[in-house]
């Protein structure tokens, strides 16, 4: 198990991210603020699972699915998105994405993704 990326341009986002997983047994192994970043992280840490924002400066979470699918077509990522994204998360899913958890979070339904996702 390589651990988790987790991907979003605010910090308080990504840190509560990381409690709920870090709570409940999983290991992040890295964090990025935006897509371009994300990529990299990808290339150099291969995480087992990548929880990725869709709205971020410079490359947006769409993109760097795309991209991290390229690197891996077998990469697992969930989206998060806020309400009334609807169609960036369809988008998403086409790019590659497994699933997504809808921003405020829901620690129950962020697990069930990433269980999931990871199965």
């Amino acid at each position: 198990m390589a651990g988790i990326l987790i991907v979003d341009d605010a910090a308080f986002m990504r840190m509560m991210i990381k409690d709920i997983l870090t709570k409940n047994g999983y290991e992040v192994v890295g964090e990025a603020e935006n897509g371009a970043v994300a990529v990299e992280k990808f290339k150099e840490l291969r995480p087992s699972l990548v929880v990725m924002d869709i709205t971020m400066p410079e490359m947006d979470g769409i993109e760097a699915v795309r991209r991290i699918k390229s690197i891996d077509p077998d990469a697992r990522i969930i989206m998060c998105s806020a309400m009334g994204q609807q169609a960036m998360v369809i988008d998403a899913i086409q790019a590659g994405a497994r699933d997504f958890v809808v921003k405020p979070f829901q620690p129950d339904r962020v697990l069930e993704a990433v269980k999931k996702a990871l199965a």
